[in-house]
């Protein structure tokens, strides 16, 4: 975990998001970080079911769950705009750690996520 803390603190401590991820965790305890994530995994399931259906990226039902994650992250962590939202979904596919962990629930989630992402906030 601190492996990770270093890295975010290198690339992103100069941005407002980050800062405010700081202030806004502030007071977490491990439970609630755990909570976050649990959070964000019931979204991939989400995302997961979503594609197993056999919607596509551009279906409403996606779109909806882009709008669900935006806004769990900006309640849990900071204000995610589109362009920070972008960011992730490239993030999603491109570093394998987070790819491998949202593939965990259906292999090609990472994929579907950063396409509805991309669909969403062009």
């Amino acid at each position: 975990m601190n492996n990770y803390k270093n890295e975010v603190s290198e690339r992103f401590g100069d941005t407002n998001a980050y800062k405010e991820f700081i202030q806004k965790t502030a007071g977490y305890t491990e439970t609630d970080f755990a909570d976050s994530d649990e959070g964000l995994s019931r979204i991939f399931i989400k995302f997961a079911e979503c594609k197993a259906k056999g919607n596509s990226p551009e279906s409403e039902e996606a779109k909806a769950l882009v709008k669900e994650l935006k806004e769990f992250i900006s309640e849990n962590f900071y204000t995610c705009t589109d362009e920070i939202l972008k960011g992730l979904g490239v993030m999603y596919t491109a570093d394998e750690r987070f790819k491998v962990n949202i593939d965990s629930h259906s292999e090609g989630t990472a994929n579907f996520i950063s396409k509805a992402i991309e669909c969403c906030c062009q």
